[in-house]
């Protein structure tokens, strides 16, 4: 029973961690405003592969209630899309989290997120968030395209890369944590 109690403090830890590394390297690179990039699922992505999809959409929610406080209110109706994205990550990984999966899990992302985050977008922002992804749904609709196509294709774009590139960073980081602290949904590939 101690031991299941160690379990269980390690693992409230480290969502909290993770919640922690969503905040900061998000609100980081929006800082910096790199296009087409915002690791603000790093943790989400990170918790739902490590512990489960519970773990996982914990992780989603707090991240963006806490970002709806201290960064703006914008990010709160995104927490359904954060608690998608850890649903699917631990899904995914339940028997195990091999590169390949980290592959699929960010392709995946790629589109769950807009379908999801899309009708968010148009409904409470009129589309626009003040994300990089603003550029390609401003550039799509100059182009002709209707404000959904637009706001979904920009946004699908945009999380191609991001969501690709969380996932891999995620696989890459579970792979080299030390056995002692390594979940038991890590793959060998």
């Amino acid at each position: 029973m101690g031991n299941n109690n160690n379990s269980d403090t390690r693992i409230l830890v480290i969502a909290a961690l993770a919640t922690a590394i969503n905040v900061i390297i998000g609100d980081l690179v929006a800082l910096l405003n790199i296009p087409l990039l915002y690791l603000d699922t790093l943790g989400t992505i990170f918790a739902g592969a490590a512990f489960g999809p519970f773990w996982g959409a914990v992780v989603g929610l707090t991240t963006n209630l806490i970002m709806g406080v201290t960064t703006s209110p914008t990010a709160i109706p995104f927490g359904l899309v954060n608690i998608a994205v850890g649903i699917i990550a631990g899904l995914i990984a339940k028997k195990g989290f091999t590169i390949i999966k980290a592959l699929i899990t960010g392709l995946i992302l790629s589109v769950v997120a807009p379908l999801i985050g899309t009708p968010i977008r148009l409904y409470l922002f009129g589309g626009f968030t003040g994300s990089g992804a603003d550029i390609l749904i401003s550039s799509l609709r100059a182009a002709g395209q209707e404000i959904f196509a637009s706001t979904f294709i920009g946004v699908v774009v945009s999380n191609f890369v991001d969501k690709i590139i969380s996932s891999l960073i995620v696989y890459f980081i579970l792979v080299r944590l030390p056995i002692k602290y390594k979940p038991n949904t890590i793959g060998s590939n």
